[in-house]
């Protein structure tokens, strides 16, 4: 049997963040199996983690596709780690990816990720993209980072507000893989809040995204003129970022809480249904 974790991400309260399953392997899986466990968890990702050269092989599944980097459940892969006893406190957790490596590290009472920065380049949006996303006035900024948009709205009112249509967001011509939706927070203890919508991916809105926060906090970063931004992510279960940028690399800080844990039995010979 597997060992098989579910954490909570960029929360210190369980129920709230973004959960993740995290999945220890002992030995190369098909990718076949490797999505159909992601679907039997139903969760917006699930991590499968294996021993490699100094670190570990991480590798992501949404319930429908294998994505190319996510931040919250690589945090909670590191929380995992720690917690299980597979790495000491003070050493760092190696992650060979599909985007590089990325490390983490015990900062504090939080972990700090190493990710790559993804800067916002001005772009015209899709065509329905504004519609699918409701918006009842204009963008105030519109730009892509990575694979995703970057759509500014002028308050944080505008963001809660949204209530897209998920089927059309998921239908749009090229396809965009994730939006994410951010305003100048008004709340006191936060710089900008934000949402973000990955219907092509399986995940009409996520709790908390580490990666979107790759783009989400150099852009906040280089306009509100500060060191480090904390960016709160107003999904229903909602979620907390501090962010730091370090030449190209953006630096993702939260916390994270073991909520669940357990055996996977459909294991080495088994697969899904065919």
């Amino acid at each position: 049997m597997l060992e098989l974790l579910q954490i909570d991400a960029f929360t210190d309260q369980p129920f709230a963040g973004n959960p993740a399953a995290v999945c220890f392997l002992d030995g190369p899986r098909p990718d076949e199996w490797l999505a159909a466990v992601a679907r039997e968890m139903n969760l917006s990702e699930t991590a499968f983690l294996l021993p490699e050269g100094d670190g570990w092989l991480l590798r992501w599944f949404t319930p429908a596709v294998e994505v190319k980097l996510c931040g919250h459940a690589t945090l909670a892969s590191a929380h995992a780690l720690w917690g299980t006893g597979r790495l000491r406190p003070e050493e760092t957790a190696r992650f060979h990816t599909l985007s590089g490596l990325l490390t983490a590290r015990r900062r504090g009472e939080e972990i700090e990720l190493d990710f790559p920065c993804h800067d916002v380049q001005p772009a015209e949006p899709s065509p329905g993209l504004t519609e699918a996303l409701g918006l009842t006035s204009p963008p105030c900024c519109v730009g892509r980072y990575g694979e995703d948009f970057l759509l500014e709205l002028e308050s944080e009112a505008a963001v809660l507000a949204l209530a897209p249509d998920f089927r059309r967001l998921g239908a749009l011509e090229p396809r965009v893989r994730g939006v994410s939706v951010t305003a100048r927070a008004s709340r006191p203890d936060a710089d900008c809040v934000s949402r973000f919508f990955a219907p092509a991916a399986g995940v009409d809105e996520d709790p908390v995204t580490g990666s979107a926060h790759c783009g989400i906090g150099p852009y906040w970063l280089e306009k509100l003129g500060k060191d480090s931004v904390r960016a709160y992510q107003a999904s229903a279960r909602g979620g907390w970022l501090t962010i730091r940028r370090e030449a190209d690399r953006c630096l993702l800080a939260g916390r994270a809480v073991t909520v669940l844990s357990g055996r996977l039995a459909a294991t080495a010979d088994s697969g899904p249904p065919q």
